[in-house]
């Protein structure tokens, strides 16, 4: 295990984005926190820095509690490919999926349990009795039983979940109840992924959010996008290439100089209009069926191609199956017909520097005409988030916590069968032929971001709980 640096940020700079009455709440909370919370340390436990949804949350959401004088640290297990192997099992199964197939049983749990016994003796010797520990997602739910003695106040955040549970998700919630039961408040991001049979009183809906001014979300103009997409090789062609740098989470310069990994038809022209998904290669974002669609259904007359963005697979040490997924891809792409194979092009995005990954990805959701995330299951998806946050119109899955985010018609359109290509194709051809629609609705969606899914939102919800907890643990402000 070990502890991920996070230098605090001045959570004053969100009084250039909030009305005047949203910042005020905002710093009142602030300062209750800083009372409140004196003298302890919250602690947030997740299973890797960076790479995915929960990591790009934390470095944010840690950074500004800091910053408001909060002592919030963060710290990342390490664990065996078996072990993931079984966390993964257990990710796809609370999807409702049933991922690789493989069992979820004893053996199993000596795996995960094991792992997790490796990581115990560094966290306790760091802890505090009276400490708060944010426990995230089911790879380290097994450490709670011994946090609980060393007598910390704990709370279990689940990311993942699913709308109507099947006989695949309650397997995994079988599997880790006995661990997340030692928690005394249980964070989800939807009321309908609460579990059955968990303690009513002590679930809680918290939906994720947005740095609105992190490097994949900072405002970018159109000459710095288009400089850091031909730097790292994902456009060709058009006129000399612009700026390349970019302010990282910590404040200070940084500049794109690697390349991206093109699979496919390679880079695309610059004036191109490009549909875009970004995602994990993982085969719950359905990205075997986004290439379909659009090939099938996305007319050529359009113009438009198709950019199918991830991580690069060997940085991502959460998740095994990344690589077969990417390889599924590239051969569905090697069988298309030719006409089809000069429009699909696959994005390996490198991880090595996570801030320069994070602005190659907001530079592409900037230049994207139509974004979509047409996942089979979605936590909450933070990419739609993100794509909104841009101005962009969304085309995505009326799955899980895209539902919370789009209002349909108004912020974006959503499929309510993901495996429907034909509407899919449908949705994105009428946004690249109506671009007057498709600014309103990118317009209207960046206004939702802004006022119920960027930090400061996210760090009121979380107040709440902490001042629910240390409250019943006899706990007063002064």
């Amino acid at each position: 295990m070990f502890e991920v640096d996070v230098s605090p940020m001045n959570p004053e700079r969100f009084s250039s984005v909030l009305s005047p009455e949203r910042f005020a709440a905002f710093e009142e909370g602030l300062e209750e926190g800083r009372r409140l919370l004196s003298g302890r340390v919250v602690w947030n436990v997740n299973s890797t820095a960076h790479g995915g949804g929960v990591a790009e949350l934390l470095s944010s959401l840690v950074a500004y509690a800091r910053g408001a004088g909060v002592d919030v640290r963060w710290v990342a297990l390490e664990g065996t490919s078996d072990f993931f192997t079984v966390t993964k099992r257990i990710h796809n199964r609370l999807h409702g999926v049933v991922g690789d197939g493989g069992p979820l049983d004893d053996r199993a749990r000596a795996v995960y349990e094991r792992a997790l016994a490796d990581n115990l003796p560094d966290l306790t010797s760091r802890v505090r009795p009276g400490d708060v520990v944010i426990v995230h997602d089911p790879q380290p739910a097994g450490l709670m039983e011994e946090l609980r003695r060393a007598g910390t106040l704990l709370i279990w955040r689940c990311h993942v979940g699913i709308d109507h549970p099947n006989d695949l998700a309650r397997e995994a919630w079988s599997f880790l109840l006995p661990y997340v039961s030692e928690a005394d408040a249980l964070v989800f991001s939807r009321e309908s992924f609460a579990w059955e049979g968990l303690a009513r009183d002590r679930i809680v809906v918290i939906p994720p959010s947005i740095d609105v001014f992190s490097p994949k979300n900072e405002d970018l103009d159109d000459a710095t996008v288009l400089g850091i997409l031909r730097a790292t090789g994902v456009l060709s062609g058009g006129a000399e290439s612009g700026p390349t740098t970019f302010k990282r989470h910590d404040g200070t310069p940084g500049r794109v100089d690697r390349r991206t990994e093109l699979f496919g038809s390679g880079a695309v022209a610059t004036e191109t209009p490009v549909v875009l998904q970004v995602s994990r290669w993982d085969e719950l974002k359905d990205p075997l069926g986004v290439i379909r669609g659009f090939a099938d259904y996305v007319p050529a007359s359009t113009g438009a191609h198709l950019i199918y963005a991830g991580p690069a697979v060997a940085e991502v040490s959460d998740d095994p199956e990344g690589a077969r997924v990417l390889r599924e891809m590239i051969g569905l792409w090697a069988r298309l017909p030719a006409e089809q194979q000069r429009r699909v092009h696959l994005a390996s995005v490198p991880l090595e520097d996570p801030d320069e990954n994070a602005t190659i990805i907001n530079a592409l959701q900037r230049h994207a005409t139509v974004i979509v995330q047409k996942s089979l299951a979605e936590g909450f998806g933070l990419t739609v988030s993100e794509a909104m946050w841009k101005g962009r119109p969304v085309v995505a899955s009326r799955i899980g916590g895209i539902e919370s985010q789009i209002v349909q018609g108004e912020t974006g359109i959503l499929l309510d069968d993901p495996r429907d290509l034909t509407a899919y194709g449908e949705a994105v051809t009428e946004l690249l032929l109506d671009p007057a629609r498709a600014q309103r609705m990118g317009e209207r969606a960046r206004e939702r971001v802004r006022d119920e899914f960027s930090s400061p939102r996210s760090l009121l919800d979380y107040l709440a709980v902490l001042r629910r907890l240390l409250a019943t643990h006899g706990v007063e402000l002064a």
